[in-house]
Formats: structure tokens, sequence, C-alpha cells
């Protein structure tokens, strides 16, 4: 049997924003279900070029209704600084409720906007976090550690994908630890860029589908060494140790570009699990934000 997704609706997400929100480009839309049925929103806000702002961004939080509408708080929950760790940016939230309390994952980005790595941020309710340090550092052979995807392991141990660069590429590494922040232990790589295809130069991780615990699937980022970025999917086993199958041609690619230097990127953040469908929130082009529905279905062999 082989595995395959269909992509049935895409509609724009919309925050209704006033103040600096509404003039900033928006990526990394985390959206997840709340108790009683509503959605929330996690989300980078970036400075539009011509900007004052010097930032690489600022994290938003919103609700709303119908996973598609959002109400946006007035402040941002995450701002650069003081510290050196984030002076220059907030990125990618990636949200955990674990016993009443959230967890907060994103890249902190340094002054001089060329290195980030992984932080967190811990509160009582997502507009009282409290910035707590290096979630995963970045070392020699992994640097700009980023992109958190991160889900309990069956023995209540804590499994994380990430995005770190090595010789000029992104790529997906995998850690096990006991705690949020670690200690992390190295596990071998997920999997890898494939040769002459859409993910051939670079890969960021993307969220996961866990609604078969038998058969986790990742919607995964990939892209081309000029970093023409599309989104695709890849199954594993039960403990994420071994690829079972992976999508041949990309489940999203952004709509044409008129001009070939232009943004052309596709980038999966957070998807809602609804049973018959799933709902998967992407950037693009690294500005505005969509909903792609996605239905799951396998192929059986005739006969």
């Amino acid at each position: 049997m082989g595995l395959d997704f269909n992509v049935e609706a895409i509609d724009a997400v919309r925050l209704e924003a006033t103040g600096v929100l509404a003039t900033r480009d928006l990526m990394s839309p985390y959206v997840w279900q709340l108790d009683g049925g509503r959605f929330a929103i996690l989300v980078r806000a970036v400075p539009r070029a011509g900007s004052s702002d010097q930032d690489t961004g600022t994290i938003w939080y919103g609700e709303g209704s119908d996973g598609l509408s959002f109400t946006m708080d007035d402040t941002p929950v995450l701002v650069p600084g003081p510290g050196a760790l984030d002076i220059g940016g907030c990125e990618d939230p990636t949200p955990v409720l674990i016993d009443g309390r959230w967890v907060v994952y994103y890249t902190g980005v340094d002054a001089t906007h060329s290195s980030g790595q992984m932080l967190y941020a811990e509160g009582p309710d997502l507009r009282s976090l409290v910035k707590k340090g290096v979630a995963l550092a970045s070392s020699k052979t992994e640097g700009n550690t980023k992109e958190a995807t991160i889900e309990r392991t069956a023995d209540g141990r804590w499994r994380l994908f990430y995005e770190y660069a090595r010789d000029n590429a992104s790529l997906i590494g995998l850690a096990i630890g006991n705690d949020v922040a670690g200690p992390w232990t190295e596990q071998p790589a997920p999997f890898g860029p494939r040769t002459d295809q859409w993910d051939s130069w670079h890969l960021s991780t993307g969220p996961m589908l866990t609604s078969d615990p038998d058969q986790p699937v990742m919607f995964y980022n990939g892209a081309t060494q000029d970093a023409r970025w599309r989104i695709g999917w890849v199954a594993f086993d039960r403990d994420c140790t071994k690829v079972v199958d992976r999508c041949i041609e990309p489940l999203i690619v952004p709509p044409p570009q008129l001009q070939r230097a232009a943004a052309d990127i596709a980038f999966a953040a957070s998807v809602v699990d609804l049973g018959e469908t799933a709902h998967l929130y992407y950037s693009l082009a690294d500005r505005t934000l969509e909903r792609a529905v996605v239905r799951k279905f396998i192929e059986v062999p005739a006969g």
C-alpha cells in the first residue's frame, strides 16, 4: 500500500491587526485548536523592505473562530533583546503545552544577523512568556539550529527535529532529550536531500501529522541550491527511526513568479488534524500566509 495526499482547497489566512503588525510581512504561522474549538496562532512578523526597523522578526499571538481569520493582540509576545542571544530578532515559533505551562521554541538571531540558534521561553500563558535561554545550541558542525518540531516519545522523553546549516546547505537533524531543553542525544539524520529532485539541496523541518501513530508524517520543506522552496511529505515508522514512504513531487508549489529573481518560496509551519482532513499552514514568498486543506489516502494495489 502506498501513501499519498491531495490538496482540496487553498485559502488566504487573514490577520486583523493594527499598529506595527499591520505594516509587516508574515511568516511561520503556527496554528492550533483550543479547547472549545477556537483556533490560536503564533506568527513571525518581519519589517518590509524600506522599513526603518532593523530586527529580523517579532512574534505575535491571536485567536479566531474559523482557522482562517485571527484577531491579533496589540503587542507582540516575544521581541528582540535585551540579551545578546536574540537582540537581532525572534523567529519561527513552536509552542508546546506541558503540564499546564507553555513552552515556546523560537530562533534567536544575534546582533550581526548572521547567526542564530534555537532558544525557548516559558509561561503560564502565551502572553506571559519569560525567556529561558538556549534549547539547542549551534556547534562547529551544526550552525543556525532552528525550526523546532517536537513531540513526546513512547517512553516519555522528547523527540526534537530541527534545521541546521552545514556546507552552505540547510539540513534536518534529530535529537532525543529528557527535558524540553535537553540535554540532547544526537540521532542519525532522519532523511536527506535527493539528487536531481526538487529537494536536492536544502531541507527544513515541518509539522508532524500523528493521526496514525504507526506511520507519522512530516510535511517538510525542501529546495534546490537556489532556494526555491516547496512543501513535501515523508512518512516514518512508529519511532521515527526509518523512512517508510516519501513523496516524489512536492505537495505544494508557490504560484509562478513574474521575475526569476523573485522569492519563490512555499514554507510549511503547522498542521491541524481534523480527522478526515488536515489543515496545513504555510507562508508564501516570506510575505503572506495560506492554509491548504489536505486529505490523506492510501493506494491499494489492484488484485
